[in-house]
């Protein structure tokens, strides 16, 4: 249990880092000189980049149930190689359908 406490404690300060490089760039997109179209635009970008992560998430963890489904039903009880390279590959698997499905449109011309 001790191991943990530096994995969270660098998690922590990860996402406090990045917590604060957000809202510095926010403040200086508010600045006055700044457009208000480029506000927008990056307001309907953060939008778009949210929801695309939620969908990403959504698809990697159902891919990750479904493989531990499958390990569960063909009795797999103990955490072998070859249990752990289905999850890791299922994890894989749903980043690519994530990727499929969140890439923009190619337009033919």
């Amino acid at each position: 249990m001790q191991e943990l406490i530096p994995i969270t404690l660098f998690i922590c300060i990860a996402y406090a880092i990045h917590a604060i490089a957000d809202a510095r760039a926010r403040s200086k997109l508010v600045a006055p000189h700044v457009p208000e179209e480029v506000i927008r635009s990056l307001a309907v970008l953060e939008e778009e980049r949210r929801r695309q992560g939620a969908l990403r998430w959504g698809i990697s963890l159902v891919c990750l149930a479904l493989a531990m489904g499958l390990l569960e039903v063909l009795g797999a009880r103990d955490l072998t190689f070859g249990a752990a390279a289905a999850l890791v590959g299922s994890a894989g698997l749903g980043q690519l359908l994530a990727w499929h499905f969140t890439r923009p449109a190619v337009r033919k011309s």
